[in-house]
């Protein structure tokens, strides 16, 4: 998060936004980050309990949750046009969610899964909070640079982060292979920096609900990359679990964004 909030810094920077929160702005970044702390921390928990196929699918699931979210947050705030839920879009999220019960009461390969319900579990609250936060970011951009809202936000991760690493964490003995570094030095600049740059803008101007739909690719290639890398098995549960999350939100998707009622 140290490497990505640096990333960020430098391209607000080099792009002449100032990244010094204005007196407003620091309540709502304050929670904005302790949201991302909180939903990171129960990934990489979740994670470290369940196989990385169930964890990928699990995770982007969220679309349920951005969806559930931003249909209620459309009544409060009237200034964001976030989708309603129709009655087709509300079969699609119960069949998308039908999907994840399934999966969180499943047991991954006991090799890459040691507490698979626990872990599970995590995840799904995880990705529920990773909802709740796109819509919140969603609301919270149209007042603040998104680029702004991304520094802040991690900047305000790492101390959380640090001192839950200095009570929980041991520490590291021995040399640091340069996989470690490469590994950190990816998920600091391009999922840190350049994704979550790209995305801040890309809700600055489309609604949340819809955007988080395409995230159900993900899945697909989580999936082949956990067979290939950790030689997990499609098993049974899990297919039919990833089948009923990508079928519910194709559903929502499909009917897009509610035709407001006649007044």
């Amino acid at each position: 998060m140290s490497i990505g909030a640096m990333f960020v810094a430098l391209w607000a920077w080099r792009a002449g936004v100032p990244i010094r929160p204005h007196q407003k702005e620091i309540a709502p970044l304050a929670i904005l980050g302790l949201l991302f702390t909180i939903q990171i921390a129960l990934l990489n928990s979740g994670t470290e309990l369940t196989s990385p196929a169930f964890t990928v699918v699990i995770l982007n699931s969220y679309p349920i949750f951005v969806n559930l979210a931003a249909h209620f947050a459309a009544k409060r705030w009237h200034a964001v046009n976030e989708e309603r839920i129709t009655p087709i879009r509300a079969a699609g999220l119960a069949l998308a969610l039908a999907g994840v019960v399934l999966l969180a009461f499943s047991r991954p390969d006991k090799a890459l899964a040691p507490r698979p319900l626990l872990g599970n579990g995590l995840i799904v609250i995880s990705s529920m909070l990773l909802g709740i936060r796109q819509v919140y970011t969603r609301w919270l951009v149209q007042n603040i640079n998104p680029v702004r809202s991304l520094v802040w936000q991690m900047a305000m991760s790492v101390p959380l982060f640090l001192t839950v690493a200095i009570l929980k964490e041991p520490p590291i003995i021995g040399p640091i292979r340069w996989q470690a570094i490469a590994a950190i030095c990816y998920q600091g600049t391009v999922v840190s920096g350049i994704c979550f740059i790209v995305w801040a803008k890309l809700l600055k101007r489309h609604a949340s609900g819809t955007l988080s739909m395409f995230a159900f690719i993900v899945p697909i290639g989580g999936i082949a990359l956990s067979s290939l890398l950790f030689g997990e098995k499609l098993r049974p549960s899990l297919a039919w679990g990833t089948c009923l999350v990508m079928a519910g939100l194709f559903v929502v998707i499909r009917h897009g964004q509610a035709k407001p009622a006649d007044s």
